[in-house]
């Protein structure tokens, strides 16, 4: 099992995307590489503790390659937006990419060269090792399956894509 976090503005919709994706075995919403310990969303929100809203990701490595897991992940956010992804602004609400293993790092550098060469541009992607994550509040977690309803910034065919995007490769 592999791991790694990723912030895509509003966890509600990251989270729900990256959990339909074919090799994704656990989500999990929450805050990450921030300046405070296990804060609140409130505090998160109010931009006073450095955290990214982030998505704890465990993966099956030999179902979904991390290159493909990114690749997908960049369709779901605006790569090139600082702070800011729909309508949603502010620090927590950046893009980032936050590793564990170290091992990780050059395939995400790999990743994000690609795909600045497809942008004019700067693509405003954190490539950061994992300094600390914060579980969210449990009404945030599989916060679209609860409120089905509920806002999002992912258009619905982009959850289509992500279920559809590997499915068919065992």
């Amino acid at each position: 099992m592999a791991e790694i976090y990723l912030a895509g503005g509003c966890f509600w919709g990251s989270e729900k995307y990256i959990s339909l994706i074919h090799g994704v075995l656990e989500t999990e919403a929450g805050y990450a590489n921030g300046d405070t310990e296990n804060p609140t969303y409130e505090e998160v929100c109010r931009g006073v503790t450095g955290h990214a809203e982030a998505v704890r990701v465990l993966y099956d490595a030999d179902i979904l390659s991390l290159e493909l897991l990114l690749d997908l992940y960049y369709d779901s956010i605006n790569p090139v937006s600082l702070n800011r992804q729909g309508n949603d602004f502010g620090t927590q609400y950046r893009t980032g990419i936050y590793y564990v293993n170290e091992a990780d790092l050059p395939v995400i550098k790999e990743s994000i060269d690609r795909l600045q060469r497809l942008y004019t541009k700067t693509v405003q992607i954190e490539a950061e090792p994992l300094r600390n994550f914060s579980p969210a509040e449990e009404y945030h977690q599989k916060y679209l399956d609860k409120n089905p309803g509920g806002y999002c910034h992912i258009p619905a065919a982009g959850f289509k894509k992500a279920a559809e995007a590997n499915a068919a490769d065992d």
